[in-house]
């Protein structure tokens, strides 16, 4: 037995949010030993020459780790035991490796930066989508359409780049330890056009291959049903194998996002997933939804 299993450090899996994984749980065990030692987040901070904010943003995993700081923290805490310390401090290496979407930070925007980690690391994927269909499942000519509508006179380049980004996090779907997805499209994703009639076809088509994958659970919530569950409207929700790490839905917005965590959020939402998805189509009858629709195209 290491000595990271024998303190129960999880051992994040070699994926590419394997770094921002290991980031939030060293976060989270400091935080665990800081308010073991009955430590303030300022004094702790005052111990690495930084804010009370910094040591908030560290115990979050939002920003990277230096050996130093995390160092003067174990002492701090009490933590002498080398064998303790080194299960802790061989994370943080770990957890400052680069993740593939760094050499798009130009159009990626740096709260979404953490969303792409705990996507690849996820486990299971819950979406619910009423604008458009969702990222992971868009065609190349959809992504083209839906990406040069967001941008306010977009240069071609842009376009490309961000296109090219969703198209690599697309990769997840058929990957060796691709996750579980739970997907609810609301029918108006399935309605708005995005591009030409021909678009439409190959994004229609694309979805019932996609509905055909063993590893996602397609469905449809037509307009037939009313109201729903779906009304506040899109989330997702992300689950990890990690016992240390928690559930989190996400939220975007304009211009940033919310990522909640808390248990009370996250079992609220789970039940309007739940809901949406005894409501929307079964699989099968989705499928059929969707054929008739792309005769309609």
């Amino acid at each position: 037995m290491t000595a990271g299993e024998s303190w129960g450090y999880p051992q994040a899996s070699n994926t590419g949010g394997g770094s921002v994984v290991r980031r939030i749980l060293l976060g989270s065990q400091l935080r665990r030993l800081r308010e073991a030692g009955g430590i303030t987040r300022e004094a702790a901070g005052y111990s690495i020459r930084a804010s009370e904010s910094k040591i908030s943003r560290m115990e979050l995993g939002r920003v990277s780790f230096k050996v130093r700081d995390v160092e003067d923290l174990l002492t701090l805490y009490g933590v002498t035991d080398e064998g303790e310390r080194g299960a802790l401090l061989s994370l943080v290496k770990e957890a400052n490796v680069a993740g593939w979407w760094h050499s798009y930070t130009d159009v990626l925007p740096g709260w979404f930066q953490t969303y792409v980690g705990l996507e690849a690391a996820a486990s299971l994927i819950r979406l619910y989508e009423v604008q458009f269909v969702h990222g992971l499942f868009q065609t190349e000519a959809y992504m083209n359409s839906v990406v040069s509508r967001a941008m306010k006179e977009p240069s071609q380049a842009e376009v490309d780049r961000r296109v090219a980004l969703r198209l690599e996090r697309q990769k997840l779907l058929v990957s060796e330890n691709a996750p579980e997805f739970q997907v609810v499209l609301d029918e108006a994703a399935l309605r708005r056009p995005y591009g030409s009639a021909e678009v439409m076809r190959g994004q229609l088509q694309h979805l019932i291959e996609i509905s055909e994958r063993p590893n996602v659970t397609l469905q449809v919530m037509p307009f037939s049903v009313g109201g729903h569950a779906g009304e506040s409207g899109a989330f997702s929700m992300l689950k990890f194998d990690e016992s240390d790490l928690s559930d989190v839905v996400y939220l975007e917005q304009l211009t940033s996002a919310l990522y909640l965590d808390k248990r009370e959020d996250v079992d609220q939402y789970g039940r309007a997933m739940d809901e949406l998805r005894a409501t929307a189509a079964n699989p099968a009858e989705t499928r059929e939804l969707l054929r008739g629709l792309l005769q309609l195209a």
